[in-house]
């Protein structure tokens, strides 16, 4: 079976994870709407790859509120440094019953070997779930126009690091939210959340960061 990390741990507040480092401390933190006027959702470094194709399953047009996940690293129960441990899109208020990889393009679950899934590759230490009509626009801006909005001198360190926000097509009101990838570049998979009668939950991207 491919790789499926423990979500329903993951996706709760004050969940505690431990190792021999220290733990890790859960907290949710509400990051805004994302926008998504195709219902076409897109898991990529934005700043890298916006042209990335957007994964097989869609959700409804509209507006769907977001969530980063975020481990407090903790030493002798102080926090020492917080990392984003998983950034999700809610596509419903249902109950989460089971998860599935999201694919994109051609990408066939079957062809994985046990704990292999398919992600995409962080090269600037951030991450989005976004529609294709906002990194469509992302797409054409120049280097400058990039750093200027989501490079900023200084990016956001607490409650949510990296978090960044800017819509990119006003027609559509279509946006990017961004956030730091865990412990920095790396591949990153999504997962997709099923309710009983099969509608679709929640995009969910881990950022392997507290351990299994």
């Amino acid at each position: 079976m491919p790789y499926t990390p423990d979500l329903d741990r993951l996706l709760t507040p004050g969940a505690r994870f431990t190792d021999e480092h220290g733990a890790y401390l859960i907290e949710a933190h509400p990051v805004g709407d994302i926008v998504l006027p195709t219902g076409r959702v897109v898991g990529c470094d934005p700043l890298v790859c916006p042209e990335a194709e957007p994964f097989t399953v869609t959700v409804p047009p509209g507006r769907h509120p977001a969530r980063a996940w975020v481990a407090v690293v903790l030493r002798e129960d102080a926090e020492v440094d917080r990392r984003v441990a998983a950034l999700e899109l809610v596509a419903s208020d249902e109950p989460t019953t089971r998860w599935e990889l999201a694919v994109a393009g051609d990408q066939d679950v079957a062809t994985l070997g046990a704990d292999d899934y398919f992600g995409y590759g962080v090269d600037a230490g951030a991450g989005t779930l976004a529609d294709p009509t906002a990194l469509a626009v992302l797409e054409g801006w120049d280097e400058d126009r990039v750093e200027e909005v989501f490079i900023p001198a200084e990016l956001p360190s607490s409650p949510v690091p990296g978090l960044i926000t800017a819509v990119l097509d006003e027609a559509s009101g279509a946006n990017v939210v961004t956030v730091a990838t865990g412990w920095g570049d790396g591949c990153y998979g999504t997962w997709i959340g099923r309710a009983a009668d099969g509608r679709v939950t929640s995009f969910v991207t881990d950022f392997m960061v507290v351990p299994e």
